[in-house]
């Protein structure tokens, strides 16, 4: 019998620092973006800044160091995008509120910003499931 040698493998070179922080991030903004658009009787919150929201985008502020250099890094900057233009869009959305007579536009503002999000989580999660850097925007 031939005797076949194995191959090392080594799990650092398949894995990427901060992939499994990269994954929770994106399913916590996940949630956070769906608990909003279903509990959106609270205008002034922003899809992603709830509890949940808000500890989505510490995380990806503490891990992207650990990440920099690898295809991971941009996915935390992706994220950490999407968090504050969500949050600029949900501030939009409440001056119009305040207006009283922009309430129905703060509302497609919301939903619109609600969408978006989703939007940007689903495709950063597939790109990363597939090895790939998020977007540059």
């Amino acid at each position: 019998m031939a005797d076949i040698p194995p191959v090392p493998i080594s799990p650092a070179s398949t894995t990427p620092r901060g992939l499994g922080a990269a994954q929770i991030t994106y399913v916590l903004f996940g949630v956070a973006a769906v608990a909003a658009i279903v509990a959106h009787g609270l205008p002034v919150i922003a899809p992603l800044f709830g509890l949940i929201g808000i500890i989505a985008v510490i995380v990806a502020y503490v891990m992207r160091g650990d990440a920099a250099g690898s295809y991971v890094a941009t996915h935390f900057r992706w994220l950490i995008r999407t968090f504050w233009f969500s949050l600029l869009w949900a501030a939009v959305g409440v001056l119009f509120f305040i207006t009283l007579l922009g309430i129905p536009i703060a509302w497609v503002i919301w939903l619109a910003d609600s969408i978006w999000v989703l939007y940007r989580v689903i495709r950063g999660f597939l790109l990363l499931q597939e090895g790939r850097p998020a977007p540059r925007m």
